[in-house]
């Protein structure tokens, strides 16, 4: 057998054009189909423990800052092997990319709480990981995207994991949603039942052809909004674990179980994509993608320290890939700070709702995603763990005060897991030092009385717990501990 070499060039070229042929087939067929015009349509797509790292248009240079591409150099880290996600790169190729967006909670009720009410969790109540057996859930008080919407004549609906309270009083259709179809919290909780609406209709739920079926809801929910606006949120369970996948997609991605989940999640928002052309919605509908925080066991946080349940940039920051045809550029990359939060207030900017009555912690930052501006002038961003405050962030500025005396992931040391005060504030620079490695705060003494000043201004404001509990953290010392130090990470 003849072995025909290919070189480099034509490797590469023939690889650009597998990227790209989602794009372009969604560009075709867009061009021939008659167009929405009306109210804007919005898709938020919220999957579960994908890093910041995993979807490839993340691990390439467009997603990397010169100042990034300096330090990676300069520490020879290299950005290692891709899953192929063409719809996800295809989505930052025709939208914008953000590289500096966080999630406002390490774990997924609390984070999920802020992306939907534009909050802070503890002004929500909801500040762990709820289970099966807790009889809390989002508040009535609050006002998700979806209630905000609803005025405005918006159909709404949930697809997915809510894991906002699985009582039918906390439920989606409860909280400003028309519909919902999925499960009531993480699949690896139990029991597991698949639920419409309000009704459990599969118990326990085939999780091997769940995100075929969620996908077929999302689709149909796009395809019968007959001309009305809808808020779609589409929360898919994977790639959280078990990485239970379709058949379609087991062994597929070459990279493991893991790498399958994430390869079937970029098929469903390829599928939804499609869905919004094939309905002549493309134009007239703006589609988020982002993770509910950074990874667990597996996926991949870059350059960043940290995973899922930690404070550190690896734990909090994930991607958020924006796209809306003719009105966010495409190949905008945005280095600026952002949050879960603003994704409400921004949504109300583009559909025209007015905001809800309780104070909002997001900001409206859709001339970031239009590039008309690169960045905004906020007031510090707050890193809680529970109702603890341990980190603030003022632009690339990021104060570590506090942490807890255990890792997320391991056992839980004699007396408890205890949220204990720095001996010194920790500060870091993370345009240039993402993985949190150099503390500069004795260079910077000036940065960090600046940032424990506007904590300071801002905790009053909380809920009694918090205030409560950073009094308490900070009175404690290392020698009161259980454990007699801080923990070595």
């Amino acid at each position: 057998m003849l072995e025909r070499k290919i070189s480099k060039r034509t490797f590469l070229k023939a690889a650009a054009a597998a990227a790209l042929a989602p794009v372009i087939m969604r560009t075709a067929r867009a061009a021939a189909l008659p167009v929405q015009s009306g109210p804007p349509n919005v898709v938020l797509i919220c999957t579960d423990d994908l890093g910041y790292g995993d979807p490839s248009c993340y691990r390439s240079s467009l997603a990397v800052s010169p100042v990034d591409r300096l330090m990676r150099r300069a520490s020879r880290v290299s950005s290692g092997s891709s899953i192929n996600t063409p719809n996800l790169d295809g989505m930052a190729r025709e939208g914008a990319l953000f590289h500096h967006f966080n999630a406002a909670g390490n774990v997924c009720s609390p984070s999920r709480a802020s992306l939907l009410t534009g909050r802070y969790a503890p002004r929500v109540g909801i500040v762990n990981v709820l289970f099966p057996t807790d009889n809390i859930g989002m508040p009535t008080s609050e006002t998700t995207i979806a209630g905000m919407l609803k005025p405005l004549g918006y159909r709404s609906m949930c697809v997915g994991k809510w894991h906002l309270g699985s009582e039918p009083a906390f439920l989606p259709t409860n909280n400003g949603f028309d519909a919902f179809y999925g499960i009531p919290y993480s699949h690896d909780m139990s029991p597991l039942p698949l639920i419409q609406n309000t009704e459990v209709i599969e118990e326990p739920v085939d999780i091997s052809t769940l995100m075929q079926r969620c996908t077929d809801q999302a689709v149909a929910f796009i395809a019968g909004a007959n001309n009305s606006p809808f808020f779609l949120y589409f929360a898919p369970f994977l790639p959280h674990i078990p990485l239970i996948v379709s058949d379609q997609f087991a062994g597929k991605s070459g990279m493991g179980a893991y790498g399958d989940a994430v390869q079937e999640v970029d098929w469903s928002v390829g599928q939804i994509l499609n869905a919004l052309i094939d309905n002549g919605m493309d134009s007239n509908t703006l589609v988020l993608f982002t993770s509910d925080h950074g990874p667990w066991y597996q996926g991949s946080s870059a350059d960043l320290r940290g995973r899922k349940g930690e404070t550190f940039e690896g734990g909090v920051r994930v991607p958020l890939i924006a796209r809306f045809p003719g009105r966010i550029p495409g190949g905008l990359n945005n280095h600026d700070l952002a949050s879960h939060m603003d994704i409400l207030p921004t949504v109300a900017a583009v559909c025209g709702a007015p905001l809800p009555a309780n104070p909002l912690d997001g900001m409206n930052i859709w001339p970031l995603l239009t590039g008309t501006q690169m960045s905004t002038n906020r007031d510090a961003l707050l890193y809680f763990d529970g109702w603890s405050l341990q980190c603030a962030r003022l632009s690339m500025w990021k104060l570590h005060v506090a942490r807890y005396n255990a890792v997320a992931w391991g056992p839980v040391p004699q007396g408890g897991r205890i949220n204990l005060p720095l001996p010194k504030p920790e500060l870091y620079r993370l345009d240039i030092d993402p993985a949190e490695r150099c503390d500069m705060a004795g260079s910077y003494p000036q940065v960090v009385s600046d940032i424990m000043t506007r904590i300071e201004a801002l905790l009053p404001t909380f809920p009694a717990q918090v205030l409560g509990d950073w009094n308490h953290t900070m009175s404690l010392t290392v020698q009161q501990t259980p454990t007699g130090a801080l923990p070595s990470l």
